[in-house]
């Protein structure tokens, strides 16, 4: 997978420091991922939709497997475009 947009957000308002999309080995886009600053560092997240029930769901369920190199590559996009 590979990241083919990042919009950076200010990052004096809250903890979504950027949206970015995801294109898939196949060509498939994903849209609307978002990176966050929490407690323990940056950190991906899926889009969510709210419930019937008010909770919030990840729409996108990203395996660990792939997660985790992801994550890594968008935190040195990030990292990179801000220099």
């Amino acid at each position: 997978m590979k990241i083919i947009r990042m919009n950076h957000l200010d990052s004096t308002r809250g903890n979504v420091l950027a949206f970015f999309d995801v294109q898939t080995p196949e060509g498939i886009i994903i849209k609307g991922f978002r990176l966050v600053r929490g407690p323990n560092g940056m950190f991906i997240s899926a889009h969510t939709e709210k419930g019937k029930d008010g909770k919030y769901y990840e729409t996108v369920l990203v395996p660990r497997e792939l997660k985790e190199p992801l994550e890594k590559q968008a935190v040195d996009e990030f990292n990179k475009s801000k220099e």
